[in-house]
C-alpha cells in the first residue's frame, strides 16, 4: 500500500498531543475563572461541562479543535458583574440564532463571499490582540520575577521549536509548576480541599434568555461569525488541507454545544481559530490533544474545584503569557500567503489593525475589508 494512501489517525495520545493540549490554556483559564467569580457560577458545573465539550469535539472532528469561552460575553459578564442566569440565558439564545443561520445556509454563504485576504486580516487582528494581552498583562503580572520567568519560557520555546523528541510545550508547563512550588504552592490546602462535586441542573427562564440575547448574544454574534466560524474554517484548510470540514459543520457543533451546556450550568462556548492554531503550534495534530485537555477540566471540576485558587497557581500568569504569545504568532504567520499580491496584503493588514484597535473591530474590519475588496474588483481601481 502506498504510504500516501494511509490516512493519519483521527485520535492519537502521545507526548506531542499532550504538549499541544496546553496550547489554549492561556486564553481559557483567565476568562473562565473571571466569569465564575463575577457571575457566581457553580465552578464544578463550569469545568465539567467545559471539559466534556472538549472531549466530544476531539472525537467528532478528530482534529485539535477545542472549544473556548465566548470572549465578548466573558468580557461583558466580568466587567458588568452580570448574574449567572443572564449568562446562561445568553448561551441558549446565541445557540438558537447560530442554529438558524446554519440551517438556512447563512453561514455557508458568508464563508463563500468573504475573501481570503479579509479572513487573514481577522486572524492577524486576533493574533495582535493576543500578543498585546500577553506582553502587557500576563508576562509583567509577577513583576521582575515575571519578566525573568517569561524570558526563560520564550527562550525555551524558541530553542526547542519544532523538536519532535522534546516538545517545548511540556517543558514550558513544567517550568511553571516548578516556579509555583518554589513560590509557595500550598499542596496541603489542595489536598484538604479535594472532594467529589457534580454539575448542578439549571433551568433558565424566558426572561433570562431574552435579557441574555439583548445584553450578551447581540454583541457576541459578529465575533462568532467572523472568528469562530469563517476564520476557523479557513485555519482548518490551512493547517489540515486534506481534511474537509464545512462552515455548516462548525456552525452546527457551535449551536448544539450552546443549546445543551446551560442546562448543566456550562458557560457559552465557541470554536476559534486561535485555539486551533495554539494546539497545533504546541504539537497537536489529532483530536487527542483536545480530549486530554477536556479530561483535565473534568478532573478539575470533579475533584479540585474546591481548592480552585490554589490549584490555578500551578499555571503562573507569565507562563500563560508565553502560551498566548506563541498562539498569537501561529495566527499572524498565516498572513504570509497574501504576500504575492500587494493589494490583498494591504487589505489583510488594514483589517488586522482595525480588528485589533477599534471597538467592535472584528465586524468593522470584516465589513471594511469586504467593501474595499469588492469595490476595487467592481471599479477596477489600479
Amino acid at each position: 500500500m502506498n504510504s500516501l494512501d494511509v490516512r493519519p489517525p483521527r485520535v492519537r495520545f502521545d507526548r506531542h498531543e499532550l504538549a499541544g493540549s496546553f496550547g489554549d490554556i492561556g486564553t481559557d483559564v483567565p476568562l473562565i475563572v473571571g466569569m465564575i467569580l463575577a457571575a457566581g457560577l457553580h465552578s464544578a458545573s463550569v469545568f465539567i461541562v467545559f471539559g466534556a465539550l472538549q472531549i466530544i469535539m476531539g472525537i467528532v472532528y478528530g482534529l485539535p479543535m477545542p472549544m473556548q469561552p465566548l470572549k465578548a460575553m466573558a468580557v461583558l459578564v466580568i466587567s458588568r458583574q452580570l448574574p449567572a442566569d443572564v449568562l446562561l440565558g445568553g448561551g441558549l439564545s446565541i445557540g438558537a440564532v447560530m442554529l438558524a443561520l446554519t440551517l438556512t445556509g447563512g453561514l455557508t454563504w458568508l464563508s463563500r463571499v468573504i475573501p481570503v485576504c479579509v479572513v487573514r486580516g481577522i486572524q492577524l487582528g486576533l493574533g495582535l490582540a493576543l500578543a498585546q494581552l500577553a506582553l502587557t498583562n500576563y508576562i509583567p503580572a509577577a513583576g521582575a520575577a515575571g519578566y525573568v520567568l517569561g524570558a526563560c519560557g520564550v527562550f525555551l520555546m524558541i530553542m526547542l521549536w519544532g523538536n519532535r523528541r522534546v516538545p517545548p510545550g511540556l517543558l514550558l508547563i513544567a517550568l511553571g509548576v516548578i516556579y509555583a512550588v518554589v513560590a509557595g504552592l500550598d499542596v496541603r490546602a489542595i489536598h484538604h480541599g479535594i472532594g467529589i462535586r457534580l454539575p448542578a441542573v439549571h433551568v433558565p427562564s424566558w426572561s433570562d434568555i431574552w435579557t441574555g440575547f439583548l445584553m450578551l448574544a447581540l454583541p457576541q454574534l459578529p465575533l462568532s461569525i467572523s472568528n469562530s466560524v469563517i476564520a476557523t474554517h479557513q485555519t482548518i484548510k490551512d493547517l489540515f488541507p486534506t481534511r474537509q470540514v464545512s462552515p455548516r459543520m462548525i456552525g452546527l457543533t457551535f449551536s448544539l454545544a450552546n443549546l445543551a451546556a446551560p442546562w448543566l450550568g456550562g458557560i457559552p462556548v465557541c470554536h476559534g481559530c486561535g485555539g486551533l492554531a495554539g494546539h497545533y503550534a504546541f504539537g497537536a495534530r489529532t483530536g487527542g490533544s483536545v480530549i486530554i485537555y477536556g479530561m483535565a477540566y473534568v478532573l478539575l471540576g470533579l475533584l479540585f474545584s474546591g481548592p480552585l485558587h490554589e490549584v490555578l497557581k500551578v499555571f503562573p500568569q507569565p507562563i500563560l503569557g508565553v502560551v498566548l504569545l506563541f498562539e498569537s504568532l501561529a495566527l499572524m504567520r498565516l498572513i504570509a500567503d497574501q504576500a504575492h499580491s500587494p493589494r490583498a496584503l494591504s487589505i489583510a493588514l488594514l483589517v488586522g489593525v482595525v480588528a485589533c484597535a477599534v471597538p467592535h473591530g472584528f465586524i468593522v474590519g470584516m465589513a471594511l475589508g469586504v467593501l474595499i475588496f469588492y469595490g476595487v474588483k467592481r471599479f477596477g481601481c489600479a
